[in-house]
């Protein structure tokens, strides 16, 4: 008989989030705890986009514009292209999810590198698509070269995230030229720059202005980051017009909510919340970047909002101690970093909390 469950869904490992503050408190008893496991935003929403949803949320009750008219041409505006060519999702992994679905089939191969965003393997195992794996290069950075020497006739699809999750190293404007160079026109190359926000070297690029010459590249955005909206689930992609008329045909109709899409707008003219969003992110990177590797800590360079540091012991004893004294941080034992630990830049006062926890823990 046929198995009720096919194998490539019987065999996956499941995304696992970061702990809930309210589940941690009710394990161990405590209160007050601190998250630093899922850089999020720590000044918490756009003000703009609360008061916007607030203000629709009276209308929850009617099905939304189907075709986020307003929002997609404001976000079009926002960045400079056609709103033909902005798809909007459910966050940026139901984008991941839809680019798989609509452009890929079982007999083709998607390219991934190994230890990046977990959820570029998962979305393809769960469409039964198969992928190879590049390891990265030394510092925990893509390493492109490798992976365009990986492209085979089977590739369909590449998945580039820059800056990258968890390591937050990114790559250059140059190397990533250099890599489209490389590939043929028939493969989706999809750079997902969810932290392009925070990014202040020089030499990284948006994969946007890059577009007009590479009709098979995608940028992949978010509002969950820079604008604090991560429990609202908005994301965006921006294409070719071509692509984008396709993944239309396939997502959901009413994938974003009322409340979705009134916060995007409302958030997009809220620059001085992302102005003292960057300005915060900043501090904490340089506290961090002082103050971890004196405790033994020894960190990548990040351009994004969080820290990635060895301790040099495991990642997931030191995890539950920290959870034990009110922190919950992220270990990546289980994707190939056995001593690492990611931790989100939060307020001042949460960063300073935090380094003082594992000083405790660690001396």
């Amino acid at each position: 008989m046929r198995p009720l469950v096919p194998t490539h869904v019987e065999t996956l490992k499941p995304y696992v989030p970061g702990k809930p503050i309210e589940e941690t408190e009710r394990e161990f008893g405590l209160k007050g705890v601190i998250k630093l496991a899922s850089n999020e935003n720590p000044l918490g929403p756009s003000p703009r986009a609360v008061e916007a949803m607030r203000n629709i949320a009276g209308a929850a009750h009617l099905y939304p514009d189907a075709t986020s008219f307003h929002l997609v041409r404001k976000l079009a505006a926002h960045v400079d292209v056609k709103p033909e060519q902005v798809v909007l999702g459910s966050g940026s992994n139901e984008l991941i999810e839809l680019l798989i679905r609509t452009f890929t089939t079982p007999e083709d191969e998607l390219l991934l590198c190994q230890g990046s965003f977990s959820a570029y393997r998962i979305s393809a195992q769960a469409h039964g698509r198969p992928f190879v794996e590049v390891p990265m290069r030394e510092g925990y950075q893509y390493d492109l070269e490798a992976m365009a020497k990986a492209l085979t006739p089977r590739t369909r699809m590449v998945f580039l995230a820059n800056p990258d999750n968890p390591t937050g190293t990114a790559f250059s404007r140059d190397a990533l030229t250099r890599f489209l160079a490389a590939v043929p026109p028939e493969v989706l190359v999809v750079h997902d720059e969810a932290y392009f926000e925070f990014v202040e070297w020089p030499e990284y690029t948006s994969a946007v202005p890059l577009l007009g010459g590479h009709p098979n590249l995608v940028a992949l955005r978010t509002f969950s980051k820079i604008h604090g909206l991560a429990g609202v689930r908005l994301g965006y992609g921006i294409m070719n017009a071509q692509l984008a008329a396709y993944l239309h045909r396939t997502r959901m109709p009413f994938n974003l909510t009322v409340l979705a899409q009134a916060a995007g707008l409302a958030a997009l003219e809220d620059t001085e919340h992302v102005r003292r969003t960057r300005e915060v992110n900043r501090a904490g990177l340089d506290y961090f970047g002082v103050e971890l590797p004196k405790l033994g800590g020894t960190l990548t360079h990040s351009h994004a909002n969080f820290v990635f540091v060895d301790f040099g012991r495991p990642s997931v004893a030191l995890y539950e101690q920290l959870l034990r004294k009110g922190i919950i941080v992220r270990p990546f034992a289980g994707q190939g970093f056995p001593n690492h630990v990611r931790i989100s830049v939060g307020t001042p006062a949460e960063n300073a909390r935090c380094v003082q926890v594992l000083k405790e823990i660690l001396t």
